[in-house]
């Protein structure tokens, strides 16, 4: 396998005759798993359960048949769509001495037909076709994602419930603030520790005291927010200890969000996101790095007309939020 790596196509010849190329389907209970055999007639085609050293035995299985066959097999490459069981598994094949990649979900052309049909079946040989596009080094049949380590992967997961957190925070204290609006009570203030407290002693525009059930959805509400901030706070607070007894090497994380937070205008939060979910993965240039962030354009041309469609929204979400703010 070449320690070099092209998300748009492979950098290794593909020898078709001592090869083993395996797409797999995904879904939470059973994986379909499709594969090119060199000595096969046909293309095999298994339905598994969703279990890690099943997909190895079978892999083993073609291996050892192929042998038999007359046909050696020297490299097994496996591919399967970016999508919720995250990187996991290749990372877990890569352990065992398979190739294995994480196809862009989005890279992969699908026909445009209003009502096209879709199986898994089907979707196996769209893979198919798109992996081996690639492995043959041909560019523009699919795009792969990087798989990060571990501990690149758990490094990100603060940052990330931080957010989530906060987008928490705000549809409690709105649903909260409409709630109250509808009895004309618009001067609460949510930020205080005794804004529960206060209920009690409310009035509403009529002067009568909020009813029980209101008040105690209010209760419940408040209780909610106070467990969302108090996590807010544990996360930063753990990561502000990180970053104070954190090594002081140049290509550290920790140094090098403090080295950006240092700037005028960025803080900690942005810092620690900018290092995480662009500085660490390493892009290309600075192209990449707008790419990723989606910052270009689409362009929209068709014989004479010429016109921009606005920014693309292929690339991370996240960044783009951070950037704009």
């Amino acid at each position: 396998m070449s320690q070099s790596f092209d998300a748009s196509r492979s950098l290794t010849a593909l020898e078709q005759d001592n090869t083993i190329v395996a797409v797999i389907e995904m879904s939470k209970a059973k994986w379909l798993v499709a594969a090119l055999v060199p000595g096969f007639k046909r293309q095999p085609l298994k339905k598994l359960d969703a279990d890690a050293p099943a997909l190895l035995k079978l892999l083993q299985r073609w291996r050892d048949e192929a042998g038999q066959a007359g046909h050696p097999i020297k490299r097994i490459a496996v591919a399967y769509e970016a999508a919720g069981d995250g990187f996991w598994l290749a990372r877990w094949l890569r352990g065992q001495a398979i190739e294995a990649y994480t196809i862009h979900p989005a890279s992969v052309a699908v026909s445009r037909e209003h009502r096209r049909a879709k199986t898994d079946r089907l979707d196996t040989e769209l893979l198919m076709r798109a992996f081996l596009g690639w492995l043959r080094g041909e560019k523009c049949h699919c795009t792969m994602a990087a798989i990060p380590t571990m501990e690149e992967e758990d490094s990100r997961r603060p940052s990330r419930e931080r957010e989530r957190l906060v987008g928490e925070q705000t549809r409690l204290v709105n649903r909260i603030k409409a709630i109250l609006a509808r009895f004309g009570i618009r001067h609460l203030r949510l930020s205080l520790r005794q804004a529960a407290d206060r209920l009690e002693a409310i009035r509403t525009a009529e002067g009568t005291a909020l009813p029980h059930n209101t008040r105690a959805e209010l209760h419940r509400f408040l209780e909610r927010l106070s467990l969302v901030r108090q996590q807010i706070r544990a996360i930063e607070q753990e990561r502000e200890r990180k970053l104070a007894t954190g090594p002081a090497a140049e290509n550290d994380p920790h140094a090098m969000v403090r080295l950006i937070a240092r700037i005028i205008g960025i803080g900690v939060e942005t810092a620690d996101m900018l290092v995480h979910e662009i500085l660490s993965r390493g892009l290309r240039d600075r192209r990449a790095v707008a790419r990723y962030a989606r910052l270009t354009g689409s362009p929209d041309e068709s014989g004479q007309r010429r016109r921009e469609r606005g920014l693309a929204r292929a690339g991370n979400a996240r960044v783009r939020r951070q950037i704009w703010r």
